[in-house]
């Protein structure tokens, strides 16, 4: 269990995912939460992730950092994806074992499954087969971070453990078109349209592929939930369990931003992965389950694009 006065240190507290994470333990009550910029801690240097955890010796570790980014960012700056995410997940995974931290949970990605596993993906897919290409990279690195928390779990016995979620959304995302997700990407190009009254908004790729969403505010609330109630050794899904077509979530977006143009897909682009889908049979086993729905989270998530600054064309 985790103890309100414990020290947590969230690592990549300013994005999508640890600003959630920051945002539930200051909900449930914690006040010792550690936090630095990359300028202050540049965690791809060792020195610097050391001299942190020497100097704050953190009682628990939310491992959120990472260098992130949709297909076109993954497949372009392959080296960047693999040697800085690397770098990241090694220099605090040690540090951590180095000062004696309680307990850390190292965040991956759906991504390190293989291209073609079984659907939905379970925990026994790792390993079993090539890769999807255009994001191989990032998922070699977070492969690795799952296998440094078994490893210092199994030579040291550190209590590190793992989680994978899936695709996730929310406050804080990234609208860069040259390197967000999906569903950020989606929002800006309909919002963009709209505003500028344009005919048309091109999609890419067929629309077919099947893709699983969660709002990081549940992901953060299963962080929390795993941390005070997993203790194992094999890392864990997180996701809803329910997934629809890249079209499907197109068309909802469309309703959602209110724009009323057509949709134009690029089918010389990648699709990426057909599907991915996680199987969630294990965390719901544990007690914990999401809260919030596709559309009522796209909604909410919508409604603060339009204020930002980012909106205003």
């Amino acid at each position: 269990m985790m103890n309100k006065q414990d020290k947590v240190y969230v690592a990549g507290h300013r994005g999508m995912v640890g600003s959630a994470i920051v945002r539930k333990l200051q909900a449930e009550g914690y006040t010792n939460i550690v936090t630095r910029t990359s300028k202050e801690t540049d965690l791809r240097e060792q020195k610097a992730v050391r001299d942190l955890f020497a100097r704050e010796k953190p009682d628990q570790v939310f491992l959120a950092a990472a260098k992130v980014g949709g297909i076109q960012a993954n497949n372009v700056y392959r080296a960047q994806f693999l040697y800085e995410n690397l770098m990241i997940e090694s220099n605090i995974i040690h540090a951590a074992y180095e000062s004696g931290v309680k307990k850390l949970l190292f965040l991956g990605s759906s991504c390190i499954y293989p291209k073609m596993a079984p659907q939905p993906l379970k925990e026994e897919s790792l390993l079993t087969g090539p890769l999807e290409q255009t994001n191989e990279p990032y998922a070699i690195a977070k492969i690795a971070g799952i296998k440094l928390a078994e490893s210092y779990r199994r030579q040291y016995g550190c209590n590190f453990i793992s989680a994978m979620p899936t695709n996730l959304y929310g406050p804080n995302d990234n609208y860069d078109l040259n390197n967000s997700h999906v569903l950020p990407a989606l929002i800006r190009k309909f919002h963009t349209a709209k505003v500028t009254k344009a005919p048309s908004v091109e999609v890419w790729g067929t629309g077919s592929p099947m893709r699983e969403f969660l709002h990081v505010d549940d992901l953060a609330d299963a962080c929390h939930f795993l941390m005070e109630h997993y203790d194992e050794e094999l890392f864990l899904n997180i996701g809803t369990g329910e997934d629809l077509t890249i079209k499907a979530l197109a068309e909802m977006i469309q309703d959602i931003v209110g724009y009323t143009g057509e949709l134009k897909w690029n089918t010389d682009k990648p699709d990426g992965t057909p599907r991915k889908l996680m199987d969630v049979g294990r965390l719901h086993s544990l007690g914990w389950r999401h809260r919030i729905g596709l559309r009522e989270g796209i909604a909410a998530v919508y409604a603060e694009f339009a204020k930002s600054e980012l909106a205003r064309v």
